[in-house]
């Protein structure tokens, strides 16, 4: 399994939190500050989950593939 970096940046002025998946697994669970800057590393098939806390709760704000933040200019999201 090949394993790329991947690069987040959290633009947004609340937490998030990062679950990266493969294989109907959970990879990574990270809580990400406003504006912090993070990398891990992630298999070529898996997928991340963006979540915060809403009006009525947790929820997911965004669902994207790992590889749109591989590579060291990953697009900011």
């Amino acid at each position: 399994m090949e394993m790329g970096t991947c690069r987040y940046f959290n633009n947004s002025a609340q937490l998030v939190v990062l679950r990266c998946f493969a294989a109907n697994q959970v990879l990574v669970e990270k809580v990400i500050f406003p504006f912090e800057d993070w990398c891990f590393d992630a298999p070529a098939d898996a997928y991340v989950e963006l979540w915060t806390h809403g009006l009525a709760g947790t929820q997911r704000v965004d669902r994207f593939e790992a590889g749109e933040l591989a590579g060291p200019l990953a697009n900011q999201l």
